[in-house]
């Protein structure tokens, strides 16, 4: 008989114990929550882990952090919480990270195993009720499964579509003694779809022969970041293109191809224009949603549409493409690079269409130097692209000032402008900035947000300033409830003294926002001028930076003013 070695005595540790170690060999470095009784044994592993774990006010901010920390980053966002109204509260979050293909995974405590069917207190079938917000739930109700559920949620986040994941932990579970080898134990593996090759000839050939194609990148592009091919295609093959607002960033604004953004709401007039006036679209890791197509008659006209995603149940969704194609974003880019490079190895040349998106782009552009009082809300985009650089991260959610920065606020660079562009719950952007800039310190982070919105999770202004994470908020207050009261008169016929308002207080624009932020050891100024806002720009961003502190632009606009945007149904050709 050979001689062998005498078998390693095997590692007993907890089971939250082995969660933990499962997470940081994920590369998981931040995690936010709040603690619980029913989550404390995982706490007390996390006190012994290299998991820095931020302290959120509400859970629901846990979330709106992890997923702002996951889109800045690429990787997963982790959030944890208590039984009951803890797992309850993170419904919102996981919803707007389901929506927009957010990597996050959240976990929660529950009651002992033995009590999970007598309604035992803060007691909830957590797992029930995020179901259709998730990629998939678990109830962990035995103590060897906890290694291999963590592994597997962290392949269901990233894999496909990526998206979010919960996991429920009983108390009693996390306790439990296990035996986990953290040196033989591993992530699993992440399987890229790769295109079919005669799709991808067949798409190259479409897109080489049209006369005014259009490339539309959406946000599948960024998660996959997939932007230096689709650029490198663009040029080869002079294509315009077109990114969706979540695929904002895609390319340079500035470039001589890009065309803008096609929508009802979020757009730009000559985007649209050109959009009409294409023969040949390829989207790809985009939705085709409501408000960026409009009416679907006037949007798919008689051009050719190539529809590239991932997910194969998106291909048909919303109406059926001439070519469906079934891939991951970069790896469809980069084989139809390659086969552009085979079959047209001289660059395409476009001079009649390359010279429209020019004469467009200027013809067609929006104003923003307006210098009425109060403020109208162009003017405060202008005055952001011209103060900040190409490096500084835009975060906004959703409204009037969603609408308004999508029209008008540029970008330069890839994960530089980040958006809840499906969900859009509303005080997203606070916690989203700060996940965003603990993800990216060396940047400039500014949150675009509206009055009532800020209001939502205000109290998330102090995680910021408890952990001294510097950003600036620029408010547009326009003393209403934001898009309502548009939508109020432009879709249901309100008359003026039906309009939902919220102008309170001495001047008619609600709370004292500055105060707000002093009193929670913040800082911020109150612009009524036009000629002011590059100042208090200058202003926050030194003081926020010097004080490491969220400081807050608080901009007075236009109350009436409405956003150049149509309704659900409408046409693009109606929001020129």
């Amino acid at each position: 008989m050979l001689a062998t070695a005498p078998l390693a005595p095997p590692t007993t540790i907890t089971a939250a114990e082995a969660a933990v170690r499962v997470m940081e060999s994920e590369g998981v470095d931040l995690a936010f929550g709040i603690p619980g009784a029913s989550i404390l044994p995982l706490y007390q592993a996390l006190r012994r882990s290299t998991i820095r774990h931020i302290v959120a006010r509400h859970e629901e901010g846990a979330t709106h952090a992890a997923d702002g920390y996951a889109r800045a980053t690429g990787k997963v966002g982790v959030a944890i919480a208590t039984s009951g109204p803890g797992g309850t509260n993170f419904v919102t979050g996981l919803y707007t990270a389901m929506a927009d293909s957010i990597p996050i995974i959240t976990i929660t405590g529950q009651v002992p195993v033995s009590q999970l069917h007598r309604e035992g207190f803060q007691a909830v079938d957590i797992c029930e009720i995020v179901k259709p917000v998730v990629k998939k739930s678990f109830l962990c109700k035995e103590a060897a499964q906890i290694p291999w559920i963590f592994r597997e949620a962290f392949r269901i986040a990233r894999e496909g579509r990526p998206g979010p994941v919960h996991i429920d932990l009983p108390q009693d579970v996390q306790q439990q003694l296990i035996s986990y080898d953290v040196t033989l134990d591993e992530p699993l593996p992440v399987f890229k779809m790769p295109p079919t090759p005669g799709k991808i000839r067949r798409a190259v050939q479409w897109l080489a022969n049209a006369e005014r194609p259009v490339l539309m990148p959406g946000g599948g592009v960024l998660i996959a970041e997939a932007w230096e091919p689709l650029l490198a295609l663009a040029e080869h093959l002079q294509l315009a293109v077109s990114p969706t607002l979540m695929g904002k960033g895609a390319i340079d604004e500035d470039h001589p191809l890009s065309m803008g953004i096609v929508g009802t709401q979020t757009n730009q007039p000559y985007a649209n224009a050109l959009f009409l006036e294409s023969d040949v679209v390829c989207a790809i890791g985009a939705r085709f949603a409501s408000r960026h197509t409009g009416d679907l008659a006037t949007y798919r006209g008689t051009r050719r549409f190539v529809h590239v995603d991932v997910e194969a149940t998106q291909i048909g969704r919303i109406f059926e493409p001439d070519l469906g194609i079934v891939a991951d974003a970069k790896l469809a880019l980069e084989a139809m690079l390659a086969e552009a490079r085979r079959a047209y190895p001289d660059d395409v040349q476009r001079p009649a269409w390359t010279g429209r998106i020019a004469e467009l782009r200027v013809n067609q552009a929006r104003s923003t130097d307006f210098d009425q009082v109060p403020i109208k809300a162009p003017r405060v985009f202008g005055e952001l692209n011209a103060y900040y650089g190409d490096d500084t991260t835009f975060v906004t959610a959703i409204g009037l000032y969603q609408i308004f920065s999508g029209q008008f606020q540029t970008t330069h660079k890839p994960r530089r402008y980040f958006v809840c562009g499906q969900a859009g719950p509303l005080g997203w952007e606070i916690s989203a900035c700060t996940g965003i800039k603990l993800a990216q310190p060396e940047r400039e982070v500014v949150g675009v947000v509206g009055d009532y919105s800020f209001e939502f999770l205000m109290e998330e202004i102090a995680v910021a300033v408890q952990y001294r994470i510097p950003f600036v908020i620029v408010m547009l207050n326009n003393a209403h409830l934001g898009l309502i009261r548009q939508a109020e008169r432009a879709s249901f016929g309100f008359d003026e003294d039906f309009e939902v308002s919220i102008g309170y207080g001495e001047d008619g624009y609600g709370m004292d926002h500055v105060k707000a932020m002093e009193a929670m050891g913040a800082a911020g100024v109150r612009v009524r001028r036009p000629e002011e806002i590059r100042d208090a720009l200058a202003w926050a961003t030194k003081t926020s930076n010097e004080r490491s502190l969220p400081v807050l632009v608080e901009i007075l606009t236009e109350p009436k003013e409405d956003a150049a945007m149509g309704t659900s149904i409408a046409s693009i050709k109606e929001v020129y």
